[in-house]
């Protein structure tokens, strides 16, 4: 084979290569996005999770901290003196002998040291400030998980609302093909004289209202899908295709139900809890000051007249002592009890902070479950509405083709079922997010497991 032939060859074949990644690709691209695919996906590239974790780092690490107080304090230290001169004694001597002068050191000094402190007793205020940090770590956590709960309902709220936005765009698009359909019907009519051009113009004018709730639906539509995208973090514009999961299932909680899962669930209640532990703790570290500290000191120094800290004619090379050291500020002008003071304020302060949290949460659940029950009651009398608006429209139609009735009837039967099949649509989108809503308020949802530290 001549290689012209074979260099054809193998642009024919990186070619086809090319096109069918490029068909993979787009077939990737248009895939099914679900609800649990949406939720995951928010979670994986929300930077607000990342910065609430963060927050559980730090107050691991201040909690690491803390629990070094327990342990023995090392430290070090050398020095270099240099003296104006050597230092010196005056011998007065004893008879025979005269006074002189009796060198006892250098004037270059070393001096190296190590020194090893443990705490004995604090008056109970290093565990009081372990513990405290131990608090902070699951008021943070608790932070956490309620942050992670904010993000699964926004993006189901913004799941649904791509939804209804479609479906109410279905409803749009059925509405002028009718209306088109029964505009040809007046035009006909009006063409052999049967209806006046006060009834096609009637038509006309209701056709043109239909476009614009087309376009008006079309536009929420692309709005629902950028809000979608937005939380995803993904392209503005990128293709959204969800699933349809608009079926109704009847919410069996009662409302008092409701109110004590929420209560046992919600995570700032509990991040408050933990919050009001920690300042108790506080308290307790604070009143430690009224104490002694007592600690356990243990040094090792070496000496001498060079950086070796080899020693010298007149002192030792090395010494070490062990000692027990209290300290105690048994009067500061009540400086102490101000903290405490100021310590207690702080816990009653946040005690206050919970209480309104939990009368909130209620409020918030009770507002919940009333327009989802509100919402649940929609559904079953719109689906009912339509039926009857069908027929309604159908017979209306059927008497209009045999002139029995007027265009206007027509026009408000169709008006009547396509505001039927709306308020159908957006009572089951709104039950759906009504339910994401109460979930929230509750404090509940299946697909926290796996994202919670």
């Amino acid at each position: 084979m001549r290689p012209n032939a074979i260099l054809r060859k193998l642009v024919v074949v990186l070619l086809g290569c090319f096109v069918m990644s490029s068909a993979v690709s787009a077939a990737e691209g248009e895939g099914m996005l679900t609800l649990r695919d949406s939720i995951d996906l928010a979670l994986k590239q929300s930077v607000i999770i990342h910065a609430a974790r963060e927050g559980v780092t730090g107050a691991e690490a201040s909690r690491k901290e803390a629990f070094t107080g327990f342990l023995p304090k090392l430290s070090t230290s050398y020095n270099y003196t240099r003296l104006n001169e050597a230092p010196t004694f005056l011998f007065p001597g004893i008879p025979p002998a005269l006074p002189r002068t009796v060198t006892t050191g250098t004037r270059d000094n070393y001096t190296w040291a190590l020194e090893a402190r443990q705490p004995i007793f604090a008056g109970g205020g290093i565990l009081a400030n372990y513990e405290a940090s131990s608090f902070g770590v699951s008021a943070a956590q608790m932070e956490e998980r309620g942050i992670v709960l904010d993000i699964i309902q926004g993006v189901k709220v913004a799941y649904f609302n791509v939804i209804k936005a479609e479906k109410l765009l279905v409803v749009a698009r059925q509405s002028v093909k009718q209306l088109e359909a029964h505009r040809d019907m007046a035009q006909g009519f009006f063409d052999v004289g049967m209806i006046p051009r006060n009834d096609l113009l009637h038509a006309e004018v209701q056709l043109a209202n239909g476009r614009q709730f087309l376009f008006r639906s079309e536009n929420s539509l692309e709005l629902a899908r950028a809000k979608l995208n937005t939380l995803l973090r993904r392209t503005i514009d990128a293709p959204v295709k969800v699933e349809d999961i608009f079926a109704y299932k009847p919410f069996e909680k009662s409302p008092g139900d409701c109110q004590k899962i929420a209560l046992e669930n919600r995570p700032e209640i509990r991040a408050y809890s933990m919050k009001v532990e920690q300042a108790k703790k506080i308290v307790s570290q604070t009143k430690s000051e009224f104490f002694p500290n007592v600690a356990l000191v243990g040094n090792y120094s070496r000496f001498g007249d060079t950086p070796g800290v080899s020693g010298n004619e007149f002192k030792d090379q090395e010494s070490w002592y062990l000692m027990a050291v209290a300290n105690w500020n048994f009067w500061e002008w009540g400086r102490t009890k101000n903290r405490v003071d100021v310590s207690k304020s702080r816990e009653n302060q946040i005690a206050y902070v919970l209480a309104n949290i939990k009368d909130m949460i209620i409020l918030e659940v009770k507002n919940a479950d009333l327009l989802m029950r509100e919402a649940e009651q929609q559904i079953l009398v719109s689906r009912k509405a339509i039926e009857q608006a069908e027929e309604n429209f159908r017979i209306t139609q059927e008497r209009y083709k045999e002139q029995v009735t007027t265009s206007s009837d027509v026009l408000d039967a169709q008006i009547l079922l396509t505001r039927a099949k709306s308020d159908y649509t957006n009572a089951i989108g709104d039950y759906h997010i009504s339910h994401a809503n109460l979930e929230r308020a509750m404090g509940v949802e299946q697909e926290l497991a796996s994202w919670v530290q």
